[in-house]
């Protein structure tokens, strides 16, 4: 496939993103003074912007590559749950598997950001388990959506959305329709993700998860831990994100890819960005070379950005021809 049929072949894609959606605020402005109060820098406000965060942004850039996403989440009945379904319903996504819930606020992360220097970021959520309405409405919406979606992604921050019976359930679900499933995980449901297609941890996921320690620089231990999770979870296939080493992958073959040099402004949601990029190329049955390629340099791309924004399409294809992944 050429780089123009990789990316013309993403607008036939539905995927379906299960987990935990935010509400990324963001406000910006200038430093020009020290407060007296307490020797802490005066922000002068110049803008506020909000975006959808966590399992929203995956769906933000699902949507900037030309496929359709259905995502699948707990919102609060509160102001921000609105204002999610505004910015879904302002992108052109279905807020069909969006569950409301008078039991918990909407995740909410503020970052202040002044310049180009990220300050602070102020957090508003609980992480508490999905009570049992919750997990049946969610699971009720992922039994109507999921035939429909070519694969599917579990968007994990440890925020309760996620558990095992609707991991369970969700993979069976996948398996009995032919439907890969991939895994953006956290510490919480790291062991329940068994039958997977693809796994996808960062470098810490991945420590945290099995209690080992890997160093990046060494690809052996690397390819140790990742041979373990293979095993341990019967999962078909593992990438891990190294940060500046770039990303290895297991999944019908052994590769690692190494990082692009780039100037790094900001690494907020990029491991969204390429767990996006490689579901895509797994539903499109891509060869792991080319799985690996793309989401690395996806991931690397959006980190020249300040703050949380998705992959440029356009860009990304421009980047893949240049670099010969065509």
């Amino acid at each position: 496939m050429s780089a123009d049929q990789i990316f013309n072949s993403f607008s036939k894609l539905n995927i379906l993103i299960i987990g935990d959606v935010m509400l990324d605020s963001h406000i910006w402005g200038n430093v020009e003074r020290i407060s007296p109060e307490a020797p802490v820098p005066v922000i002068q406000v110049k803008k506020k912007d909000f975006r959808l965060g966590g399992a929203g942004n995956v769906a933000v850039n699902i949507h900037a590559l030309g496929a359709s996403p259905v995502l699948c989440a707990l919102v609060g009945h509160d102001d921000d749950g609105q204002r999610v379904m505004r910015l879904m319903q302002e992108n052109g996504m279905s807020q069909s598997g969006l569950v409301v819930s008078k039991d918990r606020p909407t995740t909410v992360k503020t970052r202040v950001i002044a310049g180009h220097q990220h300050v602070v970021r102020v957090d508003e959520e609980s992480d508490r388990e999905a009570n049992a309405s919750e997990e049946n409405e969610l699971l009720q919406r992922i039994e109507k959506l999921l035939p429909q979606c070519q694969a599917v992604i579990f968007e994990d921050y440890d925020k309760g959305v996620l558990n095992e019976k609707i991991i369970n359930r969700t993979t069976e679900l996948a398996a009995q329709h032919s439907i890969p499933t991939i895994v953006d995980p956290k510490k919480r449901n790291f062991l329940f993700y068994k039958n997977i297609t693809l796994f996808k941890p960062n470098l810490k996921e991945l420590r945290e998860g099995l209690k080992v320690e890997v160093n990046a620089a060494n690809l052996n231990q690397v390819q140790q831990a990742v041979s373990l999770l293979k095993n341990k979870l019967n999962v078909r296939g593992v990438m891990v994100t190294l940060s500046e080493h770039g990303v290895y992958i297991d999944y019908n073959q052994q590769i690692k890819i190494p990082a692009h040099a780039r100037e790094i402004a900001d690494v907020s949601g990029a491991g969204d960005t390429v767990v996006s990029v490689a579901t895509l190329c797994v539903a499109l049955k891509l060869e792991t070379k080319i799985i690996a390629e793309l989401s690395n340099l996806a991931g690397g791309l959006v980190c020249q950005h300040v703050g949380v924004v998705p992959i440029d399409k356009e860009e990304l294809k421009r980047e893949a021809v240049r670099l010969g992944l065509n």
